[in-house]
């Protein structure tokens, strides 16, 4: 099986043009797992992207207030400065994730190609509203990452195409990441939820992951969260708390399975959005 290397974006998108159903291969944590597994198996070719330099950046627009991070930025990079303070929720997240060794070698474009529900980046960028660029040798094209996950571990990329970058809002308020697992560390998560309290705008967003067969915003439970709480003083009654987390509960579309039951997961989600709401408002 030829492994190949690719050095630029260019190089990338030809190979995949030439070599249509290739793997493509980041970080490995996610292929590799489940190639062990025996439920994968590559055919004739795979794309190391590893050595795109470009992959491997990130730059920052105060004027536009965004954050672009390429696809092939790692869970460590994410979780340090100065990624940390212009997107937390992704650095809290990205703490959360496997272990070191896994951090150091996994990518944020990879937790996208894959598309587990339970993928620790995605409900921050679901909620942050993110957009991820797509290359192929045709041309490129920009899409919402809500739009781009169609289903369990499907997406809407095209043979041919490569996640180069992840663009996603620098906003001034509070956002924050939690999960819940059958463990305290090296965990899948059963339950996931991210929050991100804009106050430039005056808007809340949810998203919830492992409830799903993909990652869920949550439109009422941001609308009741949003017109309770009292921007002048970034505080919200007690019992609107309680009506918010009863909304994330009621829009999870959790199932059974070996890890958890649906029950759980649709009040493990209602719990973790009411902590997150409670931190969001001794923070601000």
């Amino acid at each position: 099986m030829p492994v190949m290397h690719p050095t630029t974006i260019d190089e990338a998108t030809a190979l995949l043009a030439h070599h249509p159903g290739a793997m493509v291969l980041a970080g490995g944590t996610d292929a590799m797992v489940e190639i062990n597994d025996g439920h994968r198996r590559p055919n004739a070719s795979v794309v190391a992207v590893n050595r795109i330099a470009a992959l491997r950046s990130w730059r920052h627009d105060p004027a536009a207030k965004t954050l672009t991070v390429g696809a092939g930025v790692t869970y460590t990079e994410l979780m340090h400065e100065p990624i940390a303070s212009l997107a937390p929720a992704l650095a809290e997240a990205s703490r959360t994730v496997g272990s070191p060794q896994i951090r150091n070698a996994g990518t944020l474009g990879g937790n996208l190609g894959t598309s587990s529900p339970a993928g620790d980046g995605l409900p921050v960028l679901a909620a942050l509203d993110a957009k991820l660029t797509l290359a192929s040798a045709a041309g490129g094209r920009t899409m919402a990452v809500t739009d781009f996950i169609v289903g369990v571990k499907r997406t809407a990329i095209e043979p041919g195409e490569l996640i180069t970058e992840i663009t996603l809002p620098v906003v001034e308020g509070w956002q924050g990441y939690a999960k819940v697992g059958v463990r305290n560390a090296m965990v899948i998560a059963v339950a996931s939820v991210a929050l991100v309290v804009d106050r430039t705008h005056e808007r809340v967003a949810v998203a919830l992951g492992s409830v799903g067969p993909t990652i869920l915003r949550c439109p009422d439970a941001e609308e009741l969260l949003a017109s309770s709480i009292d921007w002048a003083t970034l505080t919200a009654p007690a019992d609107a708390l309680e009506r918010f987390a009863a909304s994330v509960s009621a829009a999870s579309r959790p199932i059974t399975d070996h890890r958890s039951t649906a029950e759980y997961r649709r009040h493990a989600v209602g719990v973790l959005a009411k902590r997150l709401a409670r931190r969001a408002g001794a923070s601000l």
